[in-house]
């Protein structure tokens, strides 16, 4: 089943256990609790324009396509392999979509793997998000201080330094602000599943490349 998006996690109170991430370096030191702050108190911490949206494609693209996922969904990354990869050559790279990947934030996890991928910035991001998804069922644990190191360890194979990614994961007010665009998007587009797609401003569940194909040459049709 496609993972739904509950009011639970919508009205999520804790940004994250960011400070958790220096446990993973050193198995004798004592895990730091998780943020307190509310989302609506990130909110105005940050704003949510602080966010920068993670596009792929020509700007001038006829069809625009913004895809809600999350890096702990299961579909998703069944979505990043099966759908997104052909998308990206038959479409993507030849002008015809713009494609705007958003990040849904279910749990802790998912914000930590955001993180890692945007740590990167705009020119690595696709390719640390594709090992994030690629690896899932290997990064994902019960235990958070496993989760981090494993992240950590994707980072670096991205060639991401020890400084970089703990610059990065300790960045609590970019955490907040994650939330916060999160938040603020999710809830104008109604999204209550992942994933997620947005195309040329009309909202579409998970489907297979096919029908996606449909739909897409439906709307470069109309010229």
């Amino acid at each position: 089943m496609v993972k739904k998006l509950g009011l639970a996690a919508l009205a999520l109170t804790t940004v994250a256990g960011v400070a958790l991430w220096n446990g993973s370096r050193d198995a004798g030191q004592t895990l730091l609790p998780p943020m307190a702050a509310s989302a609506q108190e990130a909110g105005s911490a940050q704003t949510a324009a602080a966010v920068e949206d993670m596009t792929m494609g020509a700007e001038d693209a006829p069809v625009t396509i913004v895809e809600y996922a999350s890096f702990t969904c299961p579909h998703c990354a069944t979505f990043e392999k099966e759908v997104l990869t052909p998308l990206k050559r038959d479409y993507i790279d030849t002008g015809k979509v713009r494609f705007t990947f958003r990040e849904v934030y279910f749990d802790r996890y998912g914000l930590w793997a955001a993180m890692v991928a945007r740590c990167g910035g705009e020119m690595r991001y696709f390719g640390i998000a594709d090992l994030i998804f690629e690896q899932q069922k290997e990064w994902v644990t019960n235990d958070p201080a496993q989760v981090a190191a494993n992240l950590r360890k994707i980072g670096k194979t991205a060639g991401l330094d020890d400084a970089a990614l703990d610059a990065c994961m300790n960045d609590q007010a970019k955490a907040e602000a994650l939330v916060a665009a999160f938040q603020k998007n999710s809830q104008a587009d109604d999204i209550t599943a992942t994933p997620s797609l947005i195309i040329n401003g009309t909202k579409h569940s998970n489907m297979s490349y096919e029908e996606l194909k449909k739909i897409l040459d439906a709307e470069l049709a109309k010229g």
